[in-house]
């Protein structure tokens, strides 16, 4: 009778259980979006070949410049600062290695204790005796040292999912490190050409003060044969006051673009060793841009939301194991004694446990539904940071190529505009000694030229910066 008693009372509790776990595992059905890699085509050609695989030092041949590159890959700070932010990921895939396994403890303890005779305890006290003729004193030391223990078991393996979440998470910071070199890469190669094209524009600007000066001289000559007025005398000086206050506008340009890659290289103000003498022979590196499912492989910023998806993925199967029971094991093993000097007495002082527990929730989820929904929230938010990332990478190539294109047009236009006003210069310059030209269109042609060679110069460097960007659209510059 008492048998079959204690079968019931275990098979009550049986079926308890079991309707906690199977009430735990109805989980709310949100179903996330599926990310969509597929890429239309951005260039006629299916050629493999793609920039971005050429390392930074084989894609620039300045040495000044590649200087400048590896200085600023060793201080820049907001590069520092992510390789930081990379030890902080490492450190925490330690912690979450840590939690799923056994915690154990070292320690120990000792006190006193008083316990009232009118106690289920106190009464079994008064009459208990140490040893013979010596009763449990009233007032009780207790003293302990031992090991102890405790551990869950990853049973629906929350705690290996959490530690691969921040592996991936990891992982993404290292490709976010790999997207901040590309840009660092790029934007000071950019400024780097950008500092050439200024030197070339204030030459240009200093060679045409002279030219306007010596015409200044011509002006005068023929004031003095009454051939022109002062009008004439007062309108070029103008010019030439013009001119040189563009030469201070370079001039300070000048010194904030150095100064601009002297932060970018993570040093203070000094002036940037450069070469600008061949700037206007240099020719922008031919880029080939291979296949766009390369982006895929090799911009960082791309692999960094697919890793961030991945992460999202497994951070709901984290949430979803909250909804489960958990099995958690307990154990001590040591010494206790109310005489210390009885702590060595073995086996009377020796003390052990094992204990397991498994507990689910039943009752009030809210807390853990809201988590899990927030998890497939950001899961589905993960996907879409994917797919936009994915959509500027494209579009970002898309745009170099054409400019690429368009800039290449436009340099022949100015170069065949800058030979025609050359050509003119000097044809004004005869006209009017003649008398057959007025002094306004000397003036009009000199101030032509000017322009003209200048945006001809700023058109070369447009160029040189859209190869430089294309090359990190395309992902290239961080390896």
């Amino acid at each position: 009778m008492i048998r079959n008693n204690i079968k019931k009372k275990l098979l009550f509790i049986a079926l308890a259980v079991s309707a906690i776990v199977l009430d735990s595992c109805k989980t709310p059905a949100i179903i996330g979006k599926i990310e969509n890699k597929s890429l239309p085509n951005y260039a006629a050609s299916q050629d493999s070949t793609n920039s971005a695989k050429l390392k930074w030092k084989d894609f620039f041949n300045d040495p000044y410049l590649n200087a400048l590159i590896d200085t600023a890959l060793l201080n820049n700070q907001e590069l520092n600062i992510t390789m930081q932010e990379i030890e902080m990921s490492k450190n925490e895939i330690m912690a979450r290695r840590g939690e799923y396994l056994p915690f154990v403890r070292l320690g120990g303890g000792t006190g006193v204790d008083k316990v009232s005779r009118y106690t289920s305890k106190g009464a079994s006290d008064e009459i208990t005796e140490i040893k013979p003729g010596k009763r449990t004193p009233v007032v009780l030391p207790d003293s302990y040292f031992g090991a102890f223990a405790s551990w869950e078991v990853d049973i629906w393996h929350k705690l290996r999912n959490a530690q691969k979440a921040a592996a991936a998470n990891y992982l993404g910071t290292i490709e976010g490190k790999n997207f901040l070199v590309t840009n660092l890469v790029a934007e000071i190669a950019n400024s780097y050409y950008e500092l050439l094209a200024l030197d070339n524009q204030l030459d240009i600007v200093k060679k045409n003060i002279e030219i306007l000066n010596s015409a200044l001289l011509i002006i005068k000559q023929e004031k003095e044969a009454a051939k022109v007025t002062e009008l004439a005398v007062q309108r070029f000086e103008a010019e030439v006051f013009k001119t040189q206050s563009l030469q201070f506008e370079i001039q300070q340009k000048i010194v904030e673009t150095e100064n601009r890659i002297n932060f970018l290289v993570g040093r203070f103000p000094r002036p940037i060793q450069r070469s600008s003498q061949q700037f206007a022979s240099m020719v922008p590196t031919k880029i080939s841009v291979g296949l766009p499912a390369q982006l895929l492989e090799k911009r960082p910023d791309i692999r960094r939301a697919e890793l961030g998806i991945q992460a999202a993925k497994l951070n709901v199967s984290v949430a979803k194991a909250n909804f489960y029971p958990s099995l958690g094991l307990s154990a001590s093993l040591g010494f206790r004694s109310f005489n210390p000097l009885l702590l060595a007495n073995l086996p009377q002082s020796l003390i052990m446990s094992l204990a397991g527990d498994l507990a689910g929730p039943l009752v009030n989820k809210n807390a853990i539904t809201a988590t899990y929904k927030n998890a497939n929230a950001k899961q589905i938010q993960a996907v879409y940071d994917y797919e936009k990332t994915v959509l500027n990478a494209f579009i970002e190539v898309t745009n170099q190529l054409a400019n690429i294109n368009n800039l290449e047009k436009n340099y022949s236009m100015k170069n065949n505009q800058v030979e025609a006003l050359t050509r003119s210069t000097d044809i004004s310059l005869k006209l009017f000694k003649a008398a057959r030209a007025d002094y306004m269109e000397v003036l009009l042609t000199q101030r032509d030229v000017l322009e003209a060679r200048m945006e001809l110069i700023e058109t070369r460097m447009k160029q040189l910066n859209a190869a430089v960007n294309t090359y990190r659209a395309l992902g290239g510059g961080w390896n």
